[in-house]
């Protein structure tokens, strides 16, 4: 199988690092972008200004401690062999093109606050610094609250 390298876009800015990292690992640009779009967790990253967000791979299994479980949430529990993480930092950038600077300046001018939303998400751009896989499952050290968390997926990912 042959390694394609990522290409730089508008929302997305790849390091050369990533790039080495993604080879030696052997993830896809699909798979990458897969974690930052769907994590299963997410932490604060250990470099300032950054996020890790992780999705389980390998052999992911429902476990069987109790098949007459109390409650849905217990039946749901699942392990897996490996873990894939992404390490990125989300900033804003600066508008280039002049139809995008006229579009920027008709939502500032309107009060409405999904406008306002649809502004942050037009200067936003990831910069992906790493990304590895773990064999096993990690610890989870400092996850963000769930408040944050829907506030980054209101205002990156939709």
């Amino acid at each position: 199988m042959q390694w394609k390298k990522p290409k730089n876009t508008d929302k997305y800015y790849w390091t050369r690092h990533v790039q080495e990292k993604m080879r030696y690992y052997g993830l896809s640009e699909q798979k990458i972008l897969g974690v930052i779009r769907n994590p299963k967790r997410i932490e604060t990253g250990i470099a300032p200004n950054t996020v890790a967000a992780m999705t389980p791979a390998g052999n992911i299994k429902k476990s069987k401690k109790n098949t007459k479980a109390i409650s849905a949430e217990a039946s749901k529990e699942q392990t897996w062999s490996q873990e894939i993480w992404v390490l990125y930092q989300i900033k804003n950038q600066k508008s280039k093109n002049n139809d995008l600077k006229k579009i920027e300046k008709q939502i500032r001018k309107l009060k409405n606050e999904k406008a306002q939303q649809l502004m942050k998400l037009i200067n936003r751009k990831i910069n992906i610094i790493s990304a590895w896989r773990y064999p096993g499952v990690s610890l989870q050290n400092n996850p963000i609250p769930e408040d944050i968390m829907r506030e980054i997926e209101e205002l990156v990912f939709k």
